[in-house]
This record gives structure tokens, sequence and C-alpha cells, in this order.
């Protein structure tokens, strides 16, 4: 019996939900994805930053939810693939939209490369690996990371009050 905590039996039992942002490949852990839907009805918020599209009702549950393509600065593709991603991020939960679903990706632990060196004013903490994949190179991100201090801000506001 092997032992399953060991770093590469870990990392090649690891899936990734991969999708695209304009004309590039990301990927986020499958085990952060709750489902995927088409785009839904969205309720603008006021003052809030132009990515973050507002809320949605899934089921009876209020999501917030955000443009990862205004985020990150990219040029959505035209197209009719647009999907919402809604991710589990203990405590709440996040719609993020995409230009489109690729597959599920089960990289072994060789094909993932460290995150790049980056100099930039901006954080890249979020982006967690990089997966070779044929000729294309595919961004791991960490969803919670891509999430300024003032988006988790705005999204707890969003949040439904408890009642005492």
């Amino acid at each position: 019996m092997s032992d399953d905590n060991s770093p590469i039996q870990k990392s090649s039992l690891e899936r990734y939900l991969s999708f695209c942002l304009g004309q590039e490949d990301y990927a986020i852990p499958l085990l952060a994805v709750r489902e995927v839907i088409a785009v839904p009805d969205i309720t603008p918020i006021p003052f809030t930053p132009p990515y973050f599209l507002g809320i949605m009702n899934l089921r009876g549950q209020v999501i917030s939810v955000l443009d990862l393509r205004q985020k990150f600065n990219i040029k959505p593709q035209a197209g009719s693939e647009t999907a919402v991603i809604i991710c589990d991020l203990s405590p709440l939960s996040l719609g993020v939209v995409v230009d489109s679903i690729n597959s599920v990706l089960a990289p072994n632990a060789t094909d993932i490369a460290p995150k790049p060196e980056i100099q930039s004013s901006k954080s890249s903490d979020y982006i967690t690996g990089v997966v070779k994949k044929d000729d294309r190179l595919i961004l791991l991100l960490d969803i919670a990371r891509c999430l300024s201090s003032e988006d988790q801000a705005a999204l707890n506001k969003t949040l439904p009050k408890k009642s005492a």
C-alpha cells in the first residue's frame, strides 16, 4: 500500500477545470468548482468595480458574479459558449464568467511548472503554476487569491445578513 500523502501522488491525483479567457487558457482546481452554468440574469450592484457584474439567484442562494476577463483586462471572445463557474470559496460562493469551458485536466506532477517570476506592480500570487499541454501553456489559478481585500469586502457585503 502506498502513502497517499506523498507530494508526487497528491499532485498526480489533482484535477483542474480548464477554461478560456480571450485567447488564453487557465485552470482552477476541480475541488473549488461547485458547478458550471449558463450566464443567468444578473442584478447589478451600484458602486462596485466594473468587473463585479452583480448578484444572481442560484436555487435560493444569492451569489456574487464577477467577470474574470474584465478583472484581468482581457478582451472577451465573441461566441455563445460564455459560462459561469460557481466556485466554492468557503464561507461564500462566487460566480466567475469565462469565455468557454475546455476540459478537465489531470496533469502529472512533471507537467506542472512553478509559476514564472513576474516583475509587476500587481501581485501575481493568484498564479499557482503552469501546465504544459501539447504546445500550449495553461495558467493554474487560485480564485480566492485573484480577489483583492477590497474585492473580498465587496463580496462580504453582498452576503445576506444572518438574523440573531
